[in-house]
């Protein structure tokens, strides 16, 4: 127990520093890596993939509170966005969540793979949607919202992929973009864990120390850590070069998701 703690405290002081460095949230390293760790732990194959979406999302819950407060000290959340964004978040992500619970373990692992190898792409070819014609407005935000959440609550993730692109098409300043997108990462995580925890509740191959789909020992090592090294990521950011790392990570991500691919398709 002490071993697999220590990783988890490892793994969030890893992705803290990811998230700190790419601004794109811990979400694309925690699940692959909880993935691979509750394998070996013999956790159920019925349930892990869930559980590592689940306490991706719960973890985020915790360090999201930390990542909107230094950004609205500097006053560049735009509020009067969040908040329509948040009306349609919390709907899809409890939509996405229920979807999600609704897959089996390996079809999960599947989608989740494509994703992560489309970020993949995009992160090494630094692909940005261009400035689109009209401005953001609370009606099509809603919307958006609704389809952020859905996804990122499938995925396990913040959003930041997906708002941050949004926001820069809908002529928002990427500071502001990327400000508006950590603070959208509460009520994604926080309506899409207590979904899971909803959906996974009393589920019978469920691993002991278990809250619904919400594995608490993984919870627990990885806010102690993450929190703290996002700080570490955040400075880094300012003395290396972004663009060879974005595309290091990129490399992680394409050997990651092919390899849940394969697994699975050979499984199948």
């Amino acid at each position: 127990m002490l071993t697999t703690l220590l990783l988890y405290l490892v793994l969030g002081s890893v992705a803290g520093v990811v998230a700190g460095l790419f601004g794109i949230g811990g979400g694309l390293l925690i699940v692959p890596v909880l993935i691979f760790s509750f394998e070996l732990q013999g956790m159920s194959p019925e349930v892990l993939t869930h559980s590592a979406v689940a306490t991706s999302l719960a973890t985020i819950v915790i360090t999201s509170l930390s990542s909107m407060q230094a950004h609205h000290k500097r006053g560049a959340v735009r509020w009067d966005l969040f908040r329509p964004l948040t009306g349609g978040i919390v709907i899809g992500a409890v939509a996405g969540a229920v979807i999600a619970s609704q897959l089996s373990g390996a079809t999960l692992q599947l989608v989740f793979g494509l994703f992560v190898l489309a970020v993949a792409v995009q992160m090494a070819l630094s692909l940005k949607p261009a400035a689109g014609e009209k401005e953001a407005v609370a009606g099509g935000l809603t919307g958006a919202g609704s389809a952020i959440g859905g996804l990122s609550a499938i995925f396990g993730i913040g959003g930041g992929t997906l708002t941050v692109p949004y926001l820069s098409w809908r002529r928002v300043a990427m500071q502001q973009a990327v400000a508006t997108s950590a603070a959208c990462g509460l009520p994604i995580a926080l309506a899409g864990a207590l979904t899971n925890v909803w959906r996974g509740w009393e589920h019978p191959a469920l691993a002991d120390w278990s809250l619904g789909y919400v594995y608490l020992p993984a919870f627990a090592g990885i806010v102690v850590t993450s929190t703290l090294f996002a700080k570490v990521g955040a400075k880094l950011a300012h003395s290396l070069d972004g663009v060879k790392l974005k595309k290091m990570f990129a490399v992680f991500l394409v050997i990651v998701g092919a390899r849940l691919l394969i697994t699975n398709l050979m499984g199948n």
